[in-house]
């Protein structure tokens, strides 16, 4: 039996890594896909592994990606073995970007797409709260905050604008459906 991959997708801020790691704490058949990220894991957030961006293009120049994407002048990238966990039937959560469904509808037939929202004025907040970002950076990723998904693409749409509780229970509700 295999497992299935949700894609996670949504504007910065709006929740996305907190949902996910409430509904793998509540549910240990999940697996959250461990991204690589070309920003240092002193930057906090989710777990992730942080490299240098020569050592992401090594990866990805060695076939090492199953997904690959560039946002917010960073370099993402999730791992064949983190989709290991598939084959033993459990579900994968990617926390993803719009700009990437395009490749990640490619490279996974069958792909389960949820989108998390949050009003604006919620974004803004949470973004300034993570304090990872400048100002003109927090401007910049509230501005692509209503950037549509590609056309063709069907997503489980999640409105985070509750409790981390509440959130968590929606987005279970939509891996379970």
């Amino acid at each position: 039996m295999s497992g299935r991959v949700f894609m996670v997708v949504g504007p910065s801020g709006a929740g996305k890594d907190t949902l996910i790691a409430g509904a793998v704490a509540a549910d240990p058949s999940l697996h959250w896909a461990r991204r690589v990220i070309t920003r240092p894991e002193t930057a906090g957030g989710e777990p992730f592994e942080g490299v240098s961006a020569a050592a992401f293009q090594a990866r990805l120049q060695s076939g090492d990606f199953a997904l690959h994407w560039q946002a917010h002048g960073l370099c993402y990238g999730v791992s064949h073995g983190e989709l290991a966990a598939r084959a033993t039937g459990r579900d994968v959560l990617i926390n993803g970007s719009r700009a990437a469904l395009a490749a990640a509808v490619a490279a996974f037939p069958g792909l389960r797409v949820i989108e998390i929202s949050a009003p604006l004025g919620v974004l803004a907040d949470r973004l300034a709260a993570r304090g990872r970002e400048s100002h003109g950076d927090i401007l910049a990723r509230l501005q692509r905050a209503n950037h549509a998904l590609p056309e063709g693409v069907v997503a489980d749409q999640i409105s985070n604008d509750g409790t981390p509780a509440q959130g968590i229970a929606k987005l279970l509700h939509a891996l379970r459906a």
